[in-house]
């Protein structure tokens, strides 16, 4: 089972890293986060509930990692910088130009949302997860996490200047 379980985390290893840059907002601790988050899954294999979603219990171990080393910080009281997350698009498929550009602008949009509705966003709208598994993961009802997404979705329409036609598609 270990063996089968190492094989997903690797092949989910680039969602995990965008799920933990949206959260961390900083390559350097997204990358660390995204190793903790393997590690745990690891060591805790033989607690994976066969035929459930690996990617599902994965987020939700990324997640708990990430607010775990919230915690920390706020005891300690050191400050997170934010860093360029550019690196967050398909490389495969560069955007070139304007598109790059309109892209890096939405994205900081999506960085300067709240946290809650920042990662509702990324677990629907980037890591294509149901309102069910997005709640399941965050811990929250499926209304808590419409009604963050929608607002998530509103604030990103109002910041980017999307035409009265592309908001009403967002609801």
């Amino acid at each position: 089972m270990r063996a089968e379980i190492g094989e997903e985390i690797v092949a989910l290893l680039p969602r995990l890293r965008r799920m933990a840059l949206a959260l961390c907002r900083s390559v350097d601790e997204a990358d660390e986060l995204v190793q903790v988050a393997c590690e745990k899954a690891l060591g805790a294999s033989d607690q994976f509930v066969a035929g459930t979603r690996v990617d599902s219990w994965l987020f939700r171990i990324l997640r708990n990692a990430w607010l775990d080393g919230l915690r920390r910080r706020r005891t300690r009281g050191t400050e997170v910088e934010i860093d360029d997350t550019l690196g967050l698009a398909d490389t495969r498929n560069p955007y070139e130009g304007e598109e790059r550009l309109y892209l890096a602008q939405v994205w900081a949009h999506v960085q300067a949302l709240p946290p809650d509705q920042r990662e509702v966003l990324v677990l629907v709208c980037v890591e294509e997860l149901s309102y069910r598994e997005a709640a399941e993961i965050l811990d929250v009802p499926v209304g808590t996490v419409m009604s963050r997404l929608a607002r998530a979705r509103r604030k990103i329409a109002d910041a980017t200047g999307a035409s009265a036609a592309e908001k009403g598609a967002l609801q």
